[in-house]
């Protein structure tokens, strides 16, 4: 099978080049172009004919549910700091078929787009007509939990989860590994697993000077 061919819109040129890496990164996937507004988005699926988009929300001519209604024949997938209820939902009702969250991990990015590529395997095997519970391993497929890297265990996972939903506020990596007894390395790897699982968000925390501090918050 061919490699599924994106198209990566953002308005920010060097975010737009973070992403495409993240997805350069995965097996199966390549970066056929990157577009920094929406009439470029919109005039790159028609050329160039993606397999899928990565779509911000906010670009500078046009909202990207704009760009999205407007899409046709691609799979649509929503990367954006927009986080209130009604953007979303107006994502879902587009058709868009995962919605992301920024900031997030390029392990975030790797679960969805993996999930993407399965996703679509199973429709390429059920063949012209489907039964039910072909459709509902598909659609099930949304609400699955990212699958546990190696070199993680679930006691340990369980635990940097309490640990994140009894502190009641969003938790660095290194405040997580101070109360959970484990190194700071091994703190963030469960943290970013638990972002990939929908269970926390990340949430850069800006100071006066210098990168951003990472934050993690539980979700549930």
């Amino acid at each position: 099978m061919s490699d599924i061919r994106v198209l990566v819109v953002d308005d920010d040129f060097m975010v737009a080049r973070i992403h495409s890496g993240y997805v350069s990164r995965v097996p199966g996937f390549q970066v056929v172009a990157m577009a920094h507004s929406g009439a470029d988005a919109i005039a790159a699926v028609a050329e160039l004919r993606p397999d899928l988009v990565l779509l911000d929300i906010y670009l500078p001519d046009m909202s990207g549910l704009e760009v999205l209604k407007a899409l046709h024949d691609v799979d649509v997938l929503v990367i954006s700091a927009a986080r209130d209820v009604p953007t979303v939902r107006e994502a879902m009702r587009g058709g868009a078929v995962n919605y992301l969250i920024k900031p997030f991990t390029a392990a975030a990015l790797t679960e969805r787009l993996q999930q993407y590529a399965d996703t679509r395997k199973r429709l390429t095997a059920i063949g012209a007509e489907a039964r039910q519970d072909d459709v509902d391993r598909l659609f099930g497929r949304h609400a699955s939990t990212a699958p546990m890297p190696k070199g993680l265990s679930a006691a340990t996972c369980a635990l940097v989860a309490d640990t994140l939903r009894e502190a009641g506020r969003d938790l660095s990596a290194a405040e997580a590994a101070e109360l959970t007894g484990l190194s700071r390395v091994s703190a963030r790897r469960y943290l970013e697993y638990l972002c990939a699982a929908g269970q926390a968000e990340l949430r850069p925390r800006y100071g006066t000077a210098g990168r951003p501090e990472h934050r993690y918050r539980w979700l549930g």
